[in-house]
């Protein structure tokens, strides 16, 4: 077993990372009037070189800006998308948690126009990013395409596109686009994020599907196909992951379910060279369908929660890393949280010492097993 040198690495993180109290407080002040653009940019930078010198601090190989620049992994992306407008009354989804039900408000969104980017999504961010980076591999997360169509389905592209297949052609288009895009900025490591499919393993978000006038049981199917056509043109020297997960929402979810419904087909077909899976607690099932991950993909396995501070035990992880090696061989694995730690600018019911402890864990299991 040994360390790897390119991404994704053994030691991973899926991205985003708690907003600093200032940076909030300078947001809710921009939003009033009370500070100017170029105030809070100020602002904004020195947060993200904060958080770019505590990943590299921890020795984390590969190196994001915390989502800081986001108010939700999503939609700052999407609402980006030239032809894609909000909706007024918003979009409500329920999230469930220890406390109970936490409700997650948003902005609907419809299609106004053909499809079409305009301008690199997240391009200065990325640049940003990259002239700050001095040791390790800049990585940038962007929504996968599913995102755009899995809570409307296919109403919501009325008139603009009557029929469903130049709706996807237009979309994968854009993101080979800004794929392209992101390469020319430097961008090497790309990391796609996705909850539909591993919503997918929940017969209850299967019938949501089914009541928007989805097909249950081959949407995956479709997703994994339009994401491909979106990364047929990649760049070869460009590193693609995605990340899939089941709600990030103030240590709440959405679904619960394992990976088997999906699996055949995700891991198989999805032309991506490595897969990060929710894997911290019984919501997730178990390790069993990783006996279809293919070789030369990696997996990199979320066992470190987000969604509590306590520090998880070190002994528990490495017994799941053995259990998981007895379907897909040990070479292929990888450790990181099982999701970010605020995947909306709210954040988990995590402290920013908590997070730096479970990411610290993180790199030293990595180091543990394979040397890393």
């Amino acid at each position: 077993m040994s360390e790897r040198h390119t991404p994704p690495f053994r030691a991973e993180h899926v991205g985003s990372l708690l907003r600093p109290a200032a940076l909030r407080s300078a947001r809710e002040q921009l939003t009033a009037g009370r500070i100017s653009a170029d105030e809070f940019r100020s602002i904004e930078d020195a947060a993200v070189r904060e958080v770019v010198e505590m990943q590299e601090d921890i020795g984390l190989p590969s190196i994001t800006d915390g989502e800081l620049p986001r108010r939700a992994w999503q939609m700052d992306f999407i609402f980006s998308i030239s032809g894609i407008e909000p909706v007024d009354g918003g979009l409500t989804v329920d999230f469930h948690g220890p406390t109970g039900t936490v409700q997650f408000s948003s902005a609907a969104l419809r299609v106004a126009d053909r499809l079409r980017l305009d301008e690199t999504i997240f391009g200065e961010d990325f640049a940003r990013l990259r002239g700050l980076v001095r040791h390790g591999t800049p990585k940038l997360t962007i929504p996968s395409p599913s995102m755009v169509h899995y809570w409307g389905g296919s109403a919501m592209l009325d008139p603009v596109y009557s029929d469903p297949e130049p709706f996807w052609a237009d979309l994968t288009a854009v993101y080979a686009d800004e794929i392209r895009r992101l390469r020319e900025l430097g961008c090497t490591y790309l990391q796609i994020d996705d909850t539909s499919l591993s919503y997918l393993g929940d017969p209850r978000q299967r019938e949501h599907v089914r009541r928007i006038g989805g097909d249950p049981e081959h949407q995956h199917l479709e997703y994994i196909e339009h994401l491909n056509a979106a990364l047929a043109g990649r760049p070869a020297d460009m590193v693609v992951t995605m990340h899939t997960c089941r709600g990030n929402f103030r240590s709440s979810w959405i679904a619960e379910g394992g990976y088997d419904f999906v699996a055949e087909a995700l891991f198989n077909d999805l032309a991506v060279d490595g897969l990060f899976l929710e894997y911290d607690d019984e919501r997730s099932g178990g390790f069993a369908p990783l006996r279809f991950v293919p070789p030369g993909k990696l997996v990199v396995l979320g066992l470190i929660t987000t969604k509590r501070g306590a520090l998880d035990d070190r002994d528990a992880i490495m017994r799941r890393i053995d259990e998981a090696a007895r379907h897909v061989p040990i070479e292929q694995l990888c450790i990181s949280p099982q999701c970010g730690f605020s995947s909306t600018a709210d954040g988990n019911a995590v402290t920013r010492e908590q997070q730096i402890a479970k990411l610290r864990l993180v790199v030293e299991v990595a180091r543990e097993v394979w040397g890393a």
